[in-house]
């Protein structure tokens, strides 16, 4: 009988192991992984800081302003004036009479959900 537990023992011991040793290679391989994706970030955040920069040098109103003028005869791009924009009294509201469809599976504000 002890020699059965001795080779229960052993066997557990062993698997125990190798099991250790699946994981240690699983989870090395996951942190590797990590870093990979955090150094992807990295390198993304980067790329977006350049794009928003390139993005802000290219609007600024000085070069908008050359570009619409030396294409006015393609374009015919004029500047902004404050008749070009509405009152409140002209937006065409919708009518009382049309009917507003229902909200199903919304959260109001207090968190509760309406069938």
């Amino acid at each position: 009988m002890r020699s059965l537990l001795y080779v229960l023992s052993t066997l557990a011991v062993i698997g125990l192991g190798y099991w250790a040793y699946v994981e240690n290679y699983k989870t090395q391989r996951a942190l590797s992984e990590v870093g990979k994706l955090q150094r992807e970030i990295g390198q993304m955040r980067e790329e977006l800081t350049v794009l928003r920069a390139e993005w802000a040098y290219l609007n600024r109103p000085d070069r908008l302003l050359d570009l619409a003028e030396l294409n006015f005869d393609r374009l015919g791009l004029l500047p902004l004036a404050p008749e070009q924009f509405g009152r409140v009294e002209q937006i065409a509201y919708p009518s009382e009479e049309l009917p507003l469809l229902p909200v199903t599976g919304a959260i109001d504000v207090t968190g509760e959900m309406h069938p």
